[in-house]
């Protein structure tokens, strides 16, 4: 039974633990959580500066990750709309949506396939704040 016990931080650590996917395709395009999560508030709330107030970043910042998401793939994922009683909008593309469900897809399927991985090195950590055990000096390093 106190074996049980023992696991019990590891298996909340574990939990706690979270996988980040980062794709980098070369040249400096990458996606990754932060790209994805301002499309999904584009989506959702229809505005660039909306989103990246969400984000607590500067409509300039959003704008500039808009234009690098837009120049990284051969179609455009935000575009603007026009007109309408609010004056227009943004809109995220067929492409930008297919970019968001293609990553959280591999998002999906790498932590599936991670997660007994992140349970083993969640096992192996020391407790928070407990400083690490000091490494033994071997004589044959100076």
């Amino acid at each position: 039974m106190m074996a049980r016990g023992a696991s019990k931080p590891a298996a909340k650590a574990a939990t706690k633990a979270s996988l980040h996917l980062r794709i980098d395709f070369g040249g400096g395009r990458s996606i990754g959580p932060g790209k994805i999560r301002l499309l999904e508030l584009i989506i959702q709330t229809g505005s660039i500066s909306a989103a990246g107030r969400a984000l607590a970043m500067s409509y300039r910042q959003a704008w500039l990750l808009v234009d690098e998401l837009n120049r990284m793939f051969r179609e455009p994922v935000v575009t603007a709309q026009t007109g309408g009683g609010g004056g227009g909008g943004t809109v995220v593309t067929e492409t930008g949506n297919g970019v968001v469900r293609l990553y959280r897809e591999m998002e999906r399927r790498a932590h599936g396939a991670s997660t007994p991985d992140i349970r083993s090195l969640a096992r192996l950590l020391a407790a928070p704040g407990r400083k690490p055990a000091r490494q033994a000096r071997s004589s044959s390093v100076r």
